[in-house]
Formats: C-alpha cells, structure tokens, sequence
C-alpha cells in the first residue's frame, strides 16, 4: 500500500501506521486525512490484520490541521473538510480493527480528535494535548466537541474547548483522556505489547465487546444493557465461545481462530 503521507509496517497480526508529515508537524489536510481512511480500509480487508498502532513522525504526533488552507476556507468548503474528518474518524472509530493512539509529541486540534477516535491513547511525558480551535476563531471540527465530553465528562470538556488550553499527558492521565504515560523509548513497545494482549483474546468477543461499548454511549441505559444482552447471548452460537470457555475448564491456553 502506497500512501504519501502515511508509513505503514505490517507486523503478524496488526500494523503500525505513521504520519508522515513532520515539515508540518503532520497537520491534517485533506490529502492527510483521507489516506487515513484509505488506510483504515485496506487493513479492513486484510484478513491477517486486526489492528493498528498510529503515531506520528518527528517531535509531534499531530499538531492540528493545515491553517494556512483553511484561512482561504468559505462556509461551504469549512463544512465539507469538517464532513470529511468527521467521516473518516468515524469510520475508524467504529472499524473492528483495535486501534491504539501512540502520541509521541504534540496532539492538538485535528490531532486530539484523530486520537480520541482510537479506542486506546498512550502519550509520552513530554506530549502537549488540547483542542485550541477557539484561539483562531473556530471550534472543533472533526468530533472534538462530541467525544471529549463523552471521554471526561461535560465540565471539563467544556472547560478545554472553550478555554483552548493545552494540558500535559499527565493531566490528561487524569482526567481519563491517557490511558498510560510512558516514556519516549517505551511508547511503542508499551503500545505493541497491549495491542499483542488484546488481540490474543476471542476475535468475536472483542468486535462484540467494542460494539457494547460504543453502542452503549450513544444510548440509553436501558437500550445499552439490552444491546449487551443481545451480543453476550449470541457469543453462546459462536465456536470460539465454546473453546474458551472449554479450554478455561481444561486449563490450557485458547486456541481462538477467529
């Protein structure tokens, strides 16, 4: 696979995808964004891969979007690049492929809602993190105002968007928004060794288990415990259930083949 803007390594059973963008900090434009997507289908349609690590080149993993595109931007063309990085994150935000967000440096703006939309953030020490699209007049634009909330809560997203200031990856840690801080020469070894972890579990379970889950934050309680009905009883029709739970009864390891 051949994306300019995007390095990517297939490693056994997932991928490690870089930006490749450092002149820029690797700020998001179209072209960027969508090879994001482009990517996010080609993995799809690898039945070897089950998931991805991204992170960026350089001393950022993405410091935004590309400003001096969008200072030329009119109302039309804001709301199409806003449609187009909504879409794309959204499409890798619900792919069956688990994603882990390496934020190796700068993760701002554009950046923050590329790594938000991964279902696992690690940072290093040093990252600087926030949606800083009120200091040039704009707002988030590619889901920032709909996840953040969801990740920490209406008060302190609310704070971070309208204030526009960065925080460290330890306050991010915090608040919810890292999962771990590691330092710089263990970012992707922490990373490749947590995405390994999951992806030696049940295949189904896991597509099953990330869809309770996103299901049940764009829902009710009600409906979400209900869709966890549904997905825990029809695992019981699935053979890789059955050799789960077989081999825990045995006290051998699983032999899951998707």
């Amino acid at each position: 696979m051949h994306l300019s803007f995007l390095d990517i390594q297939i490693k056994s059973n997932f991928a490690l995808v870089t930006i490749k963008r450092p002149e820029a900090l690797n700020a998001l434009n179209d072209v960027v964004i969508t090879q994001i997507g482009e990517m996010v289908e080609e993995l799809e349609s690898n039945p070897a891969v089950r998931g991805f690590i991204l992170t960026g080149e350089g001393k950022a993993f993405v410091a935004g979007a590309d400003i001096a595109k969008m200072k030329e931007f009119n109302v039309r063309e804001g709301q199409a690049f806003s449609e187009l990085g909504q879409t794309v994150f959204r499409k890798m935000e619900l792919s069956n492929l688990i994603s882990i967000a390496a934020i190796n440096g700068f993760c701002l703006g554009g950046g923050m809602e590329l790594a938000m939309a991964c279902d696992i953030r690690y940072a290093v020490a040093s990252a600087k993190l926030g949606l800083p699209e009120v200091t040039l007049g704009l707002l988030p634009g590619f889901g920032g105002s709909q996840r953040l909330p969801r990740l920490i809560g209406v008060g302190r997203a609310t704070e971070m968007i309208l204030s526009g200031d960065m925080i460290s990856a330890d306050e991010g840690f915090r608040l919810g928004l890292i999962n771990k801080v590691v330092e710089p020469s263990e970012l992707l070894n922490e990373s490749e060794k947590t995405l390994s972890t999951i992806l030696s579990r049940g295949p189904n379970a896991i597509k099953a288990a990330k869809t309770a889950i996103r299901q049940g934050l764009e829902t009710n309680m009600d409906r979400g415990l209900d869709w966890e009905k549904q997905l825990f009883g029809g695992r019981f029709a699935d053979e890789e259930t059955k050799e789960g739970l077989s081999a825990f009864l045995e006290k051998r390891k699983p032999n899951f083949k998707g």
